[in-house]
């Protein structure tokens, strides 16, 4: 049996144990709507589905800001996700339409580290939120990297100042 003390805790200043206010400001927004394949068989989105919104509003934030995330892999880099905490606040029931906002929160060391959070597409009502950190791996070696790739790094620069 597992002791609760043995179970790490995220620091109290972590936005999941904490969670801010529903966001306002220059966040990227990416619509969603919970269709049935996203739910299950009750018709509430399925915990998985989340994951997928996360990724694919990443992706289109930085298409939006010019950055291809096909062009950073042909850079001989990938950038998989070694880090992912969420928190549920409340169910999606399918058909509902919800906004997923995200930005890059910093880069520490080679660490690249993603807010979320999924609100109604109104934005009175908050469903989840999120981190998301990334690494940069060589894909020829398949080792993480101990420096992001300098274009690489220039890219995910202008996002941040973008």
């Amino acid at each position: 049996m597992t002791n609760s003390s043995d179970i790490p805790q995220l620091p109290s200043t972590d936005p999941l144990q904490n969670p801010p206010q529903l966001l306002t400001g220059n966040w990227y927004e990416y619509p969603v709507t919970a269709h049935p394949h996203t739910t299950d068989y009750a018709g509430i989105v399925w915990h998985g589905s989340y994951i997928a919104w996360l990724e694919e509003a990443r992706v289109e934030c930085l298409a939006q800001k010019g950055i291809n995330f096909a062009e950073l892999v042909a850079w001989g880099c990938d950038l998989p996700v070694v880090e992912l905490a969420i928190r549920y606040h409340q169910p999606i029931q399918m058909g509902t339409r919800v906004i997923v906002k995200t930005q890059m929160a910093g880069i520490n060391g080679v660490r690249v580290n993603w807010d979320y959070q999924i609100q109604s597409a109104d934005g009175k009502h908050l469903y989840a939120t999120a981190r998301v950190t990334l690494v940069p791996v060589d894909r020829e070696k398949g080792k993480i990297m101990r420096q992001l790739p300098a274009a690489v790094k220039d890219a995910l620069t202008k996002l941040a100042d973008g």
